[in-house]
């Protein structure tokens, strides 16, 4: 059963992946996301990372209806996403391994590292629409050089999806978890 943090941090979630608000979880929600992250310089359509842009999120659609679509609806909502909480710790290999696909997305200029400004893109793509994070990658920046890296990108993700622990930073790593 989520906690109320988890809930807050899904609830953000579910209104950044819910692209026309009503509600509900629906593939075209999901090809609306991939629309989103297709504007990101490095995901431009006909690319190679666009295609896996694209799978990636089309297939945690295919997983989260699969797994989360009890009425059988074709939809998935709050409450429904919600029962899935308990499933995510037996997910970590699954959720590591999306990072890396997330990580070349945002690395706008492929130098191996997100900086600030490639954060914030990450955040506004993520949540489709301009976000503070004044004082949000300082957080994140676990070694205090500047920049993401690739393992830092990695454990932040693992938090941000699995983590029912406010304390720990990659629970900001897509914004600010809601009060």
């Amino acid at each position: 059963m989520a906690s109320a943090f988890q809930e807050r941090k899904l609830r953000r979630m579910f209104a950044a992946f819910d692209a026309d608000s009503d509600g509900y979880l629906r593939e075209e929600d999901f090809r609306a996301l991939v629309a989103r992250w297709s504007l990101l310089p490095a995901v431009a359509p006909g690319t190679e990372l666009r295609a896996r842009v694209q799978t990636l999120l089309m297939g945690w659609w295919a997983a989260l209806l699969e797994a989360g679509d009890a009425n059988g609806d074709g939809t998935v909502d709050m409450g429904e996403l919600l029962t899935l909480v308990d499933d995510l710790p037996a997910m970590v290999a699954d959720v590591t391994a999306t990072a890396d696909t997330v990580f070349d997305a945002v690395d706008a200029n492929g130098d191996g590292v997100i900086s600030p400004e490639e954060h914030q893109r990450l955040v506004e793509t993520w949540n489709g629409q301009p976000e503070d994070m004044t004082g949000i990658f300082e957080v994140l920046d676990l070694n205090g050089d500047g920049h993401l890296s690739r393992d830092e990108f990695a454990l932040l993700w693992r938090q941000f999806w699995l983590s029912d622990d406010p304390a720990e930073p990659g629970n900001v790593l897509c914004g600010r978890v809601p009060d």
